[in-house]
């Protein structure tokens, strides 16, 4: 197989390949390495590259393959993925965006990169995030901005940005991200991939408590609706302690994903789905940004749904919400000096603890007045941001108050969920006038993904988009 498809194959199929001895975890690390050298200095996707660890890891795990029983091996053995630099990895650099933590040496390891781990998956390093994963574009002080690989000029969306923007370039087979008011979604839309924020509560955050009172979680990236499926299920399960948890699903996400995926085309039961291309009290999506969601529509009543206009209401939720993204920063204990003027706003801008309870209680409130519209609907289809995505340093000489509103009004569609905790999932649906991709997103009733990827699956079969390639990748 040529070097730039295997580096394109999606990773379930990167681990038959290695189950069938085809290939193996040297040869693919070795790969994504060599790629990562190769381009990311233009890119900016990576703070850390474990290059290392990564070989060592994979020598290891090639010396195994040529002594084991294939089925008695994890589901991802030997395939390689990056870890987002707002996770700890143990002994490795975690920055957190910012350029006081640069030599920090984390001394622990998260939960969701434990399971990772067990799943088999080499780790080749830490990917780009804006500074606390503050940002919906990825341009930390001190470190080169992460790029789109579809247009250099633009952002690949944030804070997940550096890992969007390697799994489109080809610098891993999939990655774990995050996603507290859409980090996941929006990089997935800014990068033509399928990124999946989960319910609350279905993906630990073990060792550590939750983030932000439960508006964020960890998820996947992938190229396609099977690799995201997967990964969930890698990611998911209770840890002791937890705040929250959901039960494993049954059957699996990646189960769900196949069979969807083998009957697309075929009749379904239908389903009730509302969409909308305006989110109030922001207003309506640019033209582009609308005309993927009504695409949406057309294929979904093709496939045989009910689909009508509706859309919960969100009113009164962005000042709540923007008091607990407020404490979220407060919280690194990271004096405002050493942060960018935008996070030392916010920090000068922090609540009293009453304050700060107050908004997590109206939010909640809020929250079950949108949980509720899914008592009528399973689904919901809306952009993923308002317009698509900006230039690198678009909004780089604003005053933290125009940059605050400007965030606002692209983002608004996605942080709603992150506040209900209910899953959402962002699908690629093609590209904008300047060749950047466009995407929407599926909001499921809570607990409800194996609904979400279901319906991304039989669209992925019916619209597929995985075998589109940025050509700075090529």
């Amino acid at each position: 197989m040529d070097r730039t498809e295997l580096a394109f194959t999606p990773a379930v199929e990167q681990a038959q390949l290695i189950r069938a001895k085809t290939v193996s975890p040297l040869e693919l690390a070795e790969l994504y390495l060599e790629r990562i050298q190769r381009l990311d200095s233009q890119l900016g996707s990576y703070f850390t590259v474990t290059a290392e660890q990564a070989i060592a890891d994979a020598k290891a795990k090639t010396e195994i393959l040529a002594q084991n029983n294939v089925d008695e091996l994890p589901p991802f053995f030997g395939v390689p993925i990056s870890v987002k630099d707002l996770s700890a990895v143990l002994g490795v650099r975690c920055t957190y965006g910012t350029p006081v933590m640069k030599d920090n040496i984390a001394n622990y390891e998260d939960g969701v990169v434990t399971r990772i781990r067990q799943a088999g998956f080499v780790i080749l390093g830490k990917t780009a995030t804006s500074e606390l994963g503050s940002f919906p574009y990825t341009e930390p002080l001190g470190f080169p901005p992460a790029r789109n690989p579809w247009d250099l000029d633009y952002t690949p969306g944030g804070s997940s940005g550096g890992a969007a923007a390697a799994v489109a370039a080809g610098l891993c087979a999939i990655a774990q991200g995050s996603d507290g008011g859409g980090s996941i979604r929006g990089p997935a839309a800014c990068c033509g991939l399928v990124g999946i924020k989960p319910s609350r509560g279905r993906i630990s955050y073990a060792p550590v408590g939750d983030r932000l009172s439960g508006l964020a979680t960890n998820g996947p990236l992938a190229r396609t609706v099977t690799d995201a499926a997967a990964l969930l299920d890698v990611m998911s399960g209770y840890t002791t302690g937890d705040p929250y948890w959901l039960p494993d699903p049954n059957p699996s996400f990646l189960k769900v994903a196949e069979q969807a995926k083998a009957t697309a085309g075929q009749p379904v039961p239908p389903l009730r789905i509302a969409f909308s291309t305006a989110v109030q009290p922001i207003g309506e999506a640019e033209p582009v940004c609308q005309q993927a969601v009504l695409d949406t529509v057309k294929l979904l009543e093709k496939m045989g749904h009910q689909v009508e206009p509706g859309c919960p209401d969100f009113a009164d939720l962005v000042e709540p919400f923007t008091v607990v993204w407020r404490a979220g920063v407060a919280a690194s204990g990271i004096p405002g000096e050493y942060l960018q003027p935008m996070n030392r706003w916010m920090l000068e801008q922090s609540d009293s603890c009453g304050e700060y309870l107050q908004a997590v209680g109206m939010m909640q409130t809020i929250a079950r007045r949108i949980v509720a519209f899914f008592n009528t609907y399973d689904a919901l289809v809306l952009p993923v941001f308002l317009h698509p995505t900006i230039r690198v340093g678009e909004w780089a000489d604003l005053d933290p108050a125009e940059t605050l509103q400007k965030i606002t009004n692209w983002v608004a569609p996605s942080p709603p969920f992150n506040a209900s905790g209910q899953p959402a999932l962002a699908i690629p649906t093609g590209f904008d006038p300047r060749g950047l991709p466009v995407g929407v997103q599926i909001v499921g009733r809570p607990a409800a993904e194996s609904t979400l990827i279901a319906l991304a699956a039989q669209i992925e079969a019916l619209q597929p988009w995985s075998d589109r390639r940025p050509r700075f990748a090529l």
